[in-house]
């Protein structure tokens, strides 16, 4: 089956395509002080009216607006934190990680502990025989009929999209963020402490001064709503119709980059928010291109163009799709998988 998503009239995935790249991944220090000072101001200057709307007792639906504002800065100020994961933000390493640590504190993600596991998330993305580490939770239909009926309810319940963008998001940056994972080691572990650390600290600021509950009543709808975007950007960005899994004897990153990660082509004003990370496949071909120069290399590059836009419409599409068909190739529904349970039972 072709894949949706790739026009396949034009070899892309040339040896050379990565290396031609190279040049984009120069970091720009005015371009760099410019996103910071464009996005910082607003966020604090939207907490700040948050704030004197509450203490003005203003309908908390004004809060929420103010909120809904406050989410998206805070997604673009996720994907400074992801530039500097991938030491492309600053040419500096050091300003990268204090950078980094800064926006992680904000976003409530430990620095060295998430840039370890998109490392590998990078490193394998696409290849089945790979899963499990910085991915979204994807079983192959066999898999699916050979789990346990615990393992089927789990699987089912996480993949979920009232889960999955609902519980998922409060859980990953509210408790699982707030400890470091198996394999973690001292560097990791001490960038969950910082980061914890500092954002009790932040708490216990600001219960002594603005009180818990006003803090509560602004911070948490714009942790949360930041947290959805971000999930979802990442489920769209490698769960789509058309999308490219290979075994790990078969998988290449090129191909992983152009056909298994997406180019989410969204409004301006929303590229804006989301710090160009759309352009997926481009980052993935060479992720230290910084975000503010993903989308001169994409329109510099007509090889890039061969990877055809999800829209918005039919991103809402997939999350219909919930496992790998191997035989077939593609992302499948639950009801894919009837047959092969019935077949079993047979």
């Amino acid at each position: 089956m072709p894949n949706l998503l790739f026009n396949t009239t034009t070899k892309a995935t040339v040896p050379d395509l990565p290396q031609s790249l190279k040049r984009y991944e120069q970091p720009n220090l005015s371009k760099a002080i410019w996103q910071l000072v464009n996005t910082f101001i607003p966020y604090l200057t939207l907490c700040i009216l948050m704030y004197f709307s509450y203490k003005a007792g203003y309908s908390y639906w004004i809060i929420l607006c103010f909120a809904i504002v406050a989410a998206g800065l805070l997604v673009r100020i996720f994907i400074f934190f992801h530039d500097c994961a991938h030491q492309s933000f600053f040419s500096s390493s050091k300003a990268n990680t204090i950078l980094g640590y800064v926006c992680g504190i904000l976003t409530f993600t430990p620095y060295e502990e998430w840039r370890k596991s998109h490392g590998i998330h990078h490193n394998s993305s696409g290849d089945l025989d790979r899963r499990g580490t910085g991915d979204v939770w994807t079983l192959t239909t066999i898999e699916f009929n050979a789990a346990s009926k615990p393992k089927r309810f789990w699987y089912r319940f996480f993949r979920n999209p009232f889960v999955l963008l609902g519980l998922g998001p409060a859980y990953l940056f509210l408790v699982s963020y707030r400890y470091p994972h198996k394999g973690a080691r001292k560097r990791q572990h001490y960038s969950v402490i910082i980061t914890n650390a500092s954002i009790m600290t932040i708490i216990g600021v600001a219960s002594l001064t603005i009180g818990f509950k006003a803090y509560a009543l602004i911070q948490f709808p714009v942790i949360f709503m930041a947290g959805v975007i971000g999930v979802w950007l990442f489920y769209i960005q490698h769960q789509f119709e058309g999308v490219c899994w290979k075994r790990h004897d078969q998988w290449d990153s090129i191909t992983a980059s152009l056909q298994g990660s997406s180019y989410y082509k969204l409004p301006k004003v929303l590229q804006w928010f989301t710090g160009n990370i759309g352009l997926h496949h481009v980052h993935h071909l060479r992720a230290r291109i910084p975000n503010y120069n993903l989308q001169c290399c994409y329109d510099e590059t007509p090889a890039l163009e061969t990877v055809n836009p999800l829209t918005i419409r039919k991103s809402l599409s997939c999350l219909r799709l919930k496992l790998w068909d191997e035989k077939e190739q593609k992302l499948v529904g639950f009801r894919a998988a009837y047959p092969l349970q019935m077949s079993a039972i047979s």
